[in-house]
């Protein structure tokens, strides 16, 4: 499996709609606890219900919109519990494929990781969705050479589900430096076959952000 291969995207101007509605989102834009009707968001982004439809369909995949009476949705609540076991289920799960990926992990894989952390670097915490895709990059990179499809898929469905939170370790948990420091040492394990060390420094890598995230969540919620 190719750490750089990209899944199949819909028509453009669904995809454009639909990272439209995730910016929105993760900005404020689109009120929480109230019905989003189709015929609206139709409205307000000037397109036809077709690709709102689509775009709606996507998100509600992926955990950011929920079905909210007829032809309507609502943003997803934020909550603790959920954050919990989304966490959790990386913690255990992203371990157990990393030991499957490290014997097969050569210097371009690590390379093409560390190229990743350098772009990382350089975007500004704020620009969540990026954060969040680049993030998954570098994770799905080290990943990809254990050849495990469906333990694969299934984290990377745990991505997508964990990424409307991944904005608030960027701008209200400060985290960006520390997680870039245990990225980087991540790497300097498996570049020192260290896979135990390597598998050690990952658990603990969604633990403590998953911890920091559910407590900010419990504070705020």
């Amino acid at each position: 499996m190719d750490c750089t291969k990209r899944t199949p995207m819909p028509n453009r101007k669904t995809h454009t709609l639909y990272q439209q509605l995730k910016k929105d989102i993760v900005q404020g834009k689109l009120p929480e606890k109230q019905a989003l009707k189709q015929a609206q968001l139709a409205e307000r982004y000037g397109v036809s219900r077709i690709p709102i439809r689509d775009a709606i369909q996507r998100l509600k995949n992926e955990g950011w919109l929920v079905e909210h009476g007829k032809s309507s949705v609502m943003l997803r609540p934020l909550n603790a519990d959920d954050a919990q076991d989304l966490y959790l289920m990386r913690m255990h799960l992203e371990p157990m494929l990393l030991a499957h990926a490290a014997p097969h992990i050569n210097f371009e894989t690590l390379g093409k990781a560390r190229d990743i952390l350098l772009q990382l670097q350089g975007i500004s915490p704020d620009d969540i969705l990026l954060n969040g895709e680049l993030n998954w990059q570098f994770h799905r990179c080290l990943y990809a050479p254990a050849n495990r499809a469906a333990l694969f898929d299934t984290i990377a469905h745990l991505h997508l589900l964990c990424a409307r939170y991944i904005g608030f370790h960027e701008t209200e948990l400060a985290y960006f430096n520390r997680s870039q420091d245990e990225h980087d040492a991540l790497l300097n394990a498996l570049s020192a076959n260290q896979y135990e060390r390597a598998g050690d420094i990952l658990s603990q890598h969604i633990q403590i952000a998953g911890e920091q995230l559910v407590k900010y969540l419990i504070q705020r919620y």
